[in-house]
């Protein structure tokens, strides 16, 4: 009889123990909106603010170049830009798209230049104009072969490197765009943008 109440005794004291081991590791979910201009690093990669900042200085960087001027004084009108590949040489799974689609706002805003739909896109359009040809009203219909040509196509990459020691590192990206005429393969303007981050991770304690 005392061995099974030794037994029991025991069985419940490591239940106890598993029990308040399981409560100190329960986790919580707490969700705050922010600004979406606020800076948050959390990781020390490449994020949403470093898209914006690079692509908007960057941006203001080539739109404030001579080859506007130099085309508009010889054509008469504002130039069509295409965005073309940024190639992430980067080690991270960065999300080059979204680097893409800030630098087309930039350009759209400032309303100096025109800019083209990539072929993607403009693969899609083809094949709503063929659907229009067949089944829209005259009218309405958008007849092919009257797509806007790029003169200038914009292009890149995005490289890293990182040093590391421990729990803390050094992050360097090199984000480097050209753009070139697509008459004569002139580049126009070459554009680079640097930045180093310093990440050092901290164990925290309860």
């Amino acid at each position: 009889m005392l061995h099974d109440k030794t037994k029991w005794f025991t069985s419940s004291t490591v239940l106890f123990v598993v029990f308040a081991f399981l409560s100190g590791c329960t986790t919580t979910t707490k969700v705050e909106r922010i600004d979406t201009n606020e800076v948050k690093d959390l990781s020390g990669q490449w994020n949403d603010t470093d898209s914006r900042l690079v692509s908007e200085e960057m941006m203001q960087d080539v739109l404030s170049k001579p080859w506007i001027d130099n085309y508009r004084s010889q054509h008469n009108k504002a130039p069509a830009v295409i965005v073309g590949e940024v190639r992430n040489l980067s080690h991270e799974h960065l999300n080059v798209n979204a680097f893409l689609n800030d630098v087309e706002r930039a350009l759209i805003n400032s309303g100096r230049v025109k800019v083209v739909a990539s072929s993607v896109e403009r693969q899609e359009i083809r094949e709503e104009r063929k659907d229009q040809d067949m089944h829209a009203r005259e009218d309405t219909r958008k007849a092919i072969g009257k797509e806007l040509g790029a003169d200038f196509m914009l292009k890149g990459s995005i490289n890293s490197i990182i040093d590391s020691e421990g729990n803390q590192s050094v992050k360097f990206y090199q984000i480097d765009l050209v753009l070139i005429s697509l008459i004569d393969n002139d580049k126009v303007w070459i554009g680079q943008k640097k930045i180093k981050k310093f990440v050092e991770k901290r164990t925290v304690r309860p």
